[in-house]
């Protein structure tokens, strides 16, 4: 039978502010005697956040044969429910009880945007292995905390950016960087939208689902359903301050793989602006879908300067990738895909002296594979945050409106107090961020 467990709000704020407040000790017995999983060791996992995107994630690392499912954890309690009756395990509705599991190893969690960074990072103070959805955060400096988690907690971290295992993406990168094409000119990438704002009307909430929880670390909200499903009428994903627009979901992936083709990994641009009329969000206060939004918040067109007098212009792009003018060729990458015209350069292996880059073929599987050996995945926290860097400062653009300076060693706007406000944002109280993980 399945167990579940639901607590009070207030046990649960002061849950997560002890947390936030002391790292967790390691579970003695959760790991191999060296402090990882021996090799012939089934790997204990738990999934936190098993709607639409977690459930597969979850279902995904489950079905390997070296992996243990134990337990999920949903604020929707049913949802998680009808996760652990498949597999036969335990169902929470609060994810620190996962987390006090000795006979967890590691997570996948594909929570809304808004609770992705405390969830990781306690995930880390506890001990655990991470595999996170992308887009990795919902602002910059999180996106640093949780690096910084990963490493001193010496965890494992896949982000969820699956074209880095693609062998067709993995090739396109490769062959930009080869300088198949010649010196890079220009990127075209996708006119990724920024998010608007939400003005639904209330709605009951339903019985399974505790709504407070749900909102989290951002102000609490009247309850709708097109606001708590992730693409709906229009969904989370569209409205501030849950998520970036697509400019974080779908640009998560295109804007990767620039940073991939670009040997930007630990870096990332160094100018930005933006070109057009002002930035100016509606507010959806009846269900609708996203087409009206997004034709607005597409606007101003956004820039990026990268080192070397690379310029990436989100315009015409495809979606899962971008296309690399050189000054000879070009090479464009999409989900799943790698052209070039001429059509013979994609059509050439890499020789032995070309650049080779990490060789993945199962995201998930270089993840588990990873827990095993402790080296770090093709997606490594560091590789998720500068991606999800790139996304938020595109938003940032808009929202600011003029030409910015970034620094991608110290992450800030140089002597601009404006922009730098954007680096992150407010917190509930019980739900903030760690100074120090």
């Amino acid at each position: 039978m399945t167990h579940t467990t639901q607590v009070s709000r207030r046990r649960f704020l002061q849950t997560v502010a002890a947390g936030a407040a002391a790292p967790y000790v390691i579970p003695a017995g959760v790991l191999a005697a060296d402090g990882k999983p021996g090799a012939n060791d089934r790997i204990g996992i738990a999934g936190i956040g098993v709607g639409r995107q977690g459930s597969g994630i979850f279902l995904s690392a489950a079905g390997f044969p070296e992996t243990r499912p134990v337990a999920v954890a949903d604020v929707n309690l049913r949802q998680g429910q009808r996760v652990a009756e498949k597999l036969k395990i335990e169902a929470y509705q609060d994810y620190r009880k996962v987390l006090d599991r000795k006979d967890v190893d590691a997570i996948t969690t594909a929570t809304p945007d808004h609770w992705r960074a405390l969830v990781c990072i306690h995930a880390c103070q506890a001990g655990k292995d991470v595999y996170a959805e992308k887009p990795m955060t919902l602002t910059i400096v999180e996106g640093r905390r949780m690096v910084e988690a990963v490493r001193k907690y010496q965890r494992v971290f896949q982000t969820g950016s699956q074209q880095r295992s693609d062998p067709k993406c993995r090739l396109g990168c490769e062959l930009v960087r080869s300088g198949r094409i010649g010196k890079i000119q220009k990127v075209l990438a996708h006119n990724y939208p920024s998010p608007w704002e939400c003005g639904l009307p209330a709605q009951p909430v339903p019985d399974e689902l505790d709504w407070d929880l749900w909102c989290g670390p951002v102000p609490v909200v009247p309850y709708h359903i097109d606001l708590c499903t992730p693409r709906a009428k229009p969904g989370w994903i569209s409205f501030r301050p849950y998520s970036g627009g697509e400019m974080t979901g779908w640009g998560a992936h295109g804007l990767d793989q620039i940073q991939w083709a670009l040997g930007m990994d630990e870096s990332g641009p160094i100018e930005l602006w933006v070109e057009g009329p002002k930035f100016n969000p509606p507010t959806y206060t009846q269900s609708e879908s996203r087409a009206r939004g997004e034709k607005i918040c597409a606007q101003p067109k956004v820039f990026f300067r990268y080192a070397g007098d690379i310029v990436v212009e989100l315009s015409g792009g495809p979606a899962g990738g971008g296309k690399f003018i050189g000054e000879k060729d070009s090479v464009t990458i999409d989900r799943g895909k790698c052209s070039s015209d001429p059509p013979e350069i994609a059509k050439e292996p890499i020789a032995p002296g070309e650049v080779h880059l990490y060789k993945s073929d199962n995201h998930m599987k270089n993840w588990l594979d990873c827990i095993k050996s402790r080296q770090r995945p093709v997606a490594d926290v560091e590789i998720g945050h500068r991606s999800a860097t790139v996304c938020h400062l595109g938003n940032i653009a808009r929202w600011v409106g003029r030409r910015l300076r970034w620094d991608p060693v110290k992450e800030i706007f140089p002597d601009d107090l404006e922009a730098n406000a954007y680096l992150d944002r407010p917190r509930r109280k019980g739900y903030e961020l760690p100074e120090k993980v």
